[in-house]
C-alpha cells in the first residue's frame, strides 16, 4: 500500500504537509553582496546576515519552477529542499543553517559560504589542483552520497557542477533541489529530471529508479575527472540523449592512452547503461576506487 493510500485509510485524507513557514523580508535581513551562481530553479548570493553579522550563502528558489517540480509527484508530500538540507550533517555536504519563505513566497536557504571552485571548473580548465587528487576528491563525493542514501534520500542531480572543492581540498556536495525520498512512491516511472548529460538510462526511459541513478551520475563524473571529457557527446535534447544511451560511451583509454587497465575498467563499469552491471552501492564504488593504483597526474 502506498504512503498516500495508507494515510487515506487511516484518516480519509491526504498526508498533511509540513508546517507553514513565517515569511521574512530578505532585503532587510541580508545585505546581498554579489551573485555566486544560478541554477535552473534558483539564484544564489554571497550575503551578509545582518542579524548575526556573518557572511553566508543565500539560495532563493523560483517559486513557480519549484511548484512545477513538486507537481511531478501528485498526491505525495515531497520534503522541501530546505527541510532535507537542514537535517543533513556531514563534512562533505554543504551545511544549511536555516530555511524559510520570503515575503514574496519564495523558498530560501541560508548556507555556509564555501571558499573554493566547482569541480566542473577544475575539469574544464585542466586545473593542476586535480593532479594527484582525483581519487581523493571522488572518495569524498562517495562519502557524501553514502551518507545521503543512508538518510533515505536520492540526490538525482550528481554532476561536477554540484561538487565544490575548497582550497584545502575539502569536497562539498551541494544543490539538493531535485532530491527525493528513496521510497517506492518517489522511484516510480515518469519523473525525468536532472542534468541531461548525467541522467541514467532508466530515468531517460521513464523506468522505475533506485539509488543506482546516483551511481551512474557519479560514474560519469568520475569519467570526466580522469579524462576531462564526457563519455558521450553533449546532449542538446532528450532525443539526442536517447541515442547516446543506445551506444556505449567512448573508451576512456582512447582519450587517455596513459590510463592504467584497472582505472579504465573502473570508469567503464561506472557508466554501464545496464543498471545491473554498474556499481550497485556507493560502498562498492568506493571499494573499487580504493583499489585503483595511486595517481600522480
Amino acid at each position: 500500500m502506498s504512503l498516500t493510500k495508507w494515510f487515506k485509510s487511516l484518516f480519509g485524507a491526504k498526508p498533511k504537509k509540513g508546517p507553514v513557514l513565517p515569511r521574512i523580508d530578505l532585503a532587510k535581513r541580508f545585505e546581498f553582496l554579489n551573485r555566486t551562481g544560478q541554477g535552473s530553479m534558483s539564484k544564489v548570493w554571497r550575503a551578509r546576515d545582518r542579524s548575526l553579522g556573518r557572511i553566508v550563502c543565500v539560495k532563493v528558489l523560483d517559486k513557480v519552477k519549484t511548484k512545477k517540480f513538486e507537481d511531478r509527484f501528485p498526491g505525495l508530500h515531497r520534503p522541501t529542499e530546505g527541510a532535507i538540507c537542514l537535517g543533513l550533517r556531514h563534512q562533505n555536504i554543504v551545511q544549511t543553517f536555516e530555511h524559510g519563505m520570503s515575503k514574496e513566497g519564495e523558498p530560501y536557504l541560508v548556507m555556509e559560504l564555501i571558499d573554493g571552485m566547482g569541480l566542473n571548473y577544475l575539469i574544464e580548465t585542466h586545473s593542476p589542483q586535480l593532479e594527484g587528487n582525483r581519487i581523493n576528491y571522488l572518495m569524498q563525493v562517495a562519502d557524501a552520497l553514502e551518507y545521503l542514501h543512508n538518510q533515505g534520500f536520492l540526490h538525482r542531480d550528481v554532476c561536477p557542477r554540484n561538487v565544490m572543492v575548497t582550497k584545502e581540498g575539502l569536497v562539498k556536495l551541494i544543490d539538493f533541489g531535485l532530491a527525493v525520498p528513496n521510497t517506492p512512491e518517489f522511484r516510480r516511472p515518469g519523473n525525468r529530471t536532472g542534468t541531461p548529460n548525467y541522467l541514467a538510462p532508466e530515468i531517460i526511459r521513464r523506468s522505475t529508479t533506485d539509488q543506482r541513478v546516483d551511481l551512474f551520475a557519479l560514474g560519469v563524473t568520475a569519467y570526466e575527472v580522469f579524462t576531462h571529457i564526457l563519455p558521450w557527446e553533449k546532449a542538446q535534447s532528450h532525443q539526442t540523449l536517447l541515442s547516446h544511451m543506445n551506444s556505449a560511451g567512448k573508451d576512456p583509454q582512447e582519450l587517455r592512452p596513459d590510463l592504467d587497465k584497472p582505472t579504465r575498467a573502473f570508469l567503464i563499469k561506472g557508466i554501464e547503461r545496464d543498471a545491473n552491471l554498474r556499481f550497485q552501492t556507493i560502498a562498492e564504488f568506493r571499494d573499487a576506487l580504493k583499489r585503483l593504483p595511486k595517481q600522480d597526474w
